[in-house]
């Protein structure tokens, strides 16, 4: 049977889950969850995940749900298929720490403030969610704060990929390509700057090469089924 992704075709969490069943090329069927109709807040969607929100997958019966964890199912479970390395072996005790430390960067120093970017200059402007309105309009100290906070964070970055291509090390990881679905959305928050400056040009090549993957292409402008390979 093939895996179901249950996501709405834009939501950042939908895309990093949808980007690694390209890396992988794992086939998937796409059925989509229309958050402005509170489909992620009905009882049979519940059902599978709780806390309402996208996405989830159903591989064969096994339902699994945040978009980290579902990738790093991905990349364990097909090891051998698509995109090889996406996370260490787990026997290799240092290599997995490593790589579970650019893991918690890409959340705690990353998406953490870019978030808050995003939110205020995006998802107020023009999205329509279940709680929100359009035209919203941003706070623009909340804004200023959490962008000089990503810019120190990106500074730190720039330090690491002086002396390594990638967060983790030598090699690509979920550590990596985690930061896509945030990352792309800087340039509508008017802070692309910040992975683009001639200042941090060891993060402005990171970026360029993660942003010019065929998966992250495949699956920036919306999720489609792709059920065979």
């Amino acid at each position: 049977m093939v895996l179901k992704l249950y996501a709405a075709p834009l939501s950042t969490a939908s895309l990093r889950v949808a980007q690694i069943l390209h890396e992988k090329r794992v086939p998937f069927e796409f059925i989509s969850i229309d958050l402005s109709k509170k489909e992620h807040k009905d009882a049979e969607y519940l059902e599978k995940q709780p806390f309402g929100q996208v996405p989830y997958i159903d591989d064969d019966g096994f339902i699994l749900y945040e978009s980290r964890a579902i990738t790093r199912y991905l990349a364990l479970k097909y090891p051998d298929q698509g995109t090889q390395g996406l996370v260490p072996s787990p026997t290799d005790l240092k290599a997995w720490a490593l790589f579970e430390q650019a893991s918690s960067n890409e959340v705690a120093n990353f998406e953490t403030f870019a978030r808050v970017l995003v939110f205020e200059k995006v998802f107020k402007a023009y999205v329509l969610f279940t709680y929100l309105r359009i035209g919203q309009e941003p706070d623009l100290k909340a804004y200023e704060t959490a962008y000089n906070s990503l810019s120190a964070k990106l500074d730190v970055y720039e330090k690491i990929l002086s002396t390594q291509p990638y967060l983790a090390g030598d090699t690509l990881t979920l550590a990596d390509l985690s930061h896509l679905p945030f990352a792309t959305r800087l340039k509508l928050a008017g802070a692309t700057d910040l992975l683009e400056s001639e200042s941090r040009p060891h993060v402005a090549k990171w970026f360029k090469a993660l942003r010019e993957r065929e998966s992250w292409r495949e699956v920036e402008g919306g999720i489609r089924s792709k059920e065979e390979w």
